[in-house]
């Protein structure tokens, strides 16, 4: 199969158990390939899980959910170095971040200091424990879920984790026909747990570097600095978009042009992803419109796209 061949194959995969989502699946593949993380804000119950779980199981990939809670602690997840008698030597126990796929489910219920525990290994792709460095697997791609912050026994994640996740999404309910196929679909089991790999975690490595070799023509990477460069002077914007948030509006781009098949990006790829991408990396001004900032930071880079001229 070629590249677009095998990412269909996953798409339709995924699709099988989840339903009416098929942005939501496109997304998650599209920042899976652009070496990204995703973060998905929505309330329990919409599929956020089943979708991680489905990705790890279509390529074959080490899958750890870890649910975060306020008296989670660091060494919870990344793991702690113990004395063995038996070796009579300290080693390393490697904690559930040591996999392909990690779900960080409800990551807004850990206090600051755990959250802030993912910062290396998102970035970086390695943990350090006692100074002694320690790779991460190749794929490495956390999926995180938010509750709204509206919810009780919430912490805000900081700017510089939020700059970390490539997308920000939200899965939203399903439609009611999709809605009735999940029931019907479940009443005996759980379709995600019947799904077999059709990709290896090696093919998605191979992706992964085709989508650094999808042409991005220079007036589109002109177009893209324009979007950037007007949230840095937008009136209801503190402070805009970061040189990380260019960076990965580029490569969602490319990684987007990948996944619907061609070698070369389009304008219809920027303005996709530019939401997804670039809302979560804003800070606001306090006197911005009322409401949930996440909304509040859409309607913004909605705007910004509307007033942009497209390259032709």
């Amino acid at each position: 199969m070629n590249s677009a061949e095998r990412i269909r194959a996953l798409r339709d995969n995924i699709e099988r158990a989840i339903r009416g989502k098929g942005d939501a699946v496109k997304f998650a593949v599209v920042a899976l390939l652009a070496k990204g993380h995703l973060l998905i804000e929505d309330i329990p119950g919409v599929g956020k899980t089943t979708l991680a779980s489905s990705l790890a199981r279509s390529i074959g990939a080490t899958f750890r959910r870890v649910q975060f809670t306020s008296d989670l602690l660091p060494s919870d997840i990344i793991g702690v170095t113990v004395f063995n008698p038996d070796l009579h030597a300290f080693e390393f126990k490697r904690g559930p971040l040591f996999a392909n796929i990690v779900l960080a489910d409800e990551l807004n219920r850990a206090t600051p200091k755990t959250q802030s525990s993912l910062l290396e290994a998102m970035g970086e792709f390695r943990v350090t424990v006692d100074s002694v460095t320690h790779a991460l697997p190749n794929p490495f791609f956390v999926v995180a879920t938010l509750n709204p912050v509206e919810h009780h026994g919430t912490y805000p994640l900081p700017d510089s984790q939020l700059d970390r996740f490539l997308m920000r999404i939200e899965m939203g309910y399903p439609d009611e026909e999709a809605e009735k196929e999940i029931i019907v679909r479940q009443r005996i089991v759980q379709p995600s747990e019947t799904l077999e790999p059709v990709l290896s975690a090696e093919e998605v490595v191979i992706l992964q570097r085709r989508v650094r070799e999808i042409h991005v023509d220079e007036s589109l990477l002109n177009y893209m600095l324009a979007l950037v460069k007007e949230t840095r002077k937008h009136p209801a914007v503190e402070l805009g978009v970061s040189p990380r948030g260019s960076l990965s509006l580029y490569r969602s781009a490319q990684s987007l042009a990948l996944v619907e098949g061609r070698s070369f990006v389009v304008p219809d790829d920027i303005r996709a992803v530019a939401v997804a991408v670039l809302a979560h990396r804003f800070v606001l001004k306090p006197t911005a419109a009322p409401g949930r900032s996440g909304q509040t930071a859409r309607v913004i880079m909605e705007d910004i796209l509307r007033r942009i001229p497209v390259p032709v």
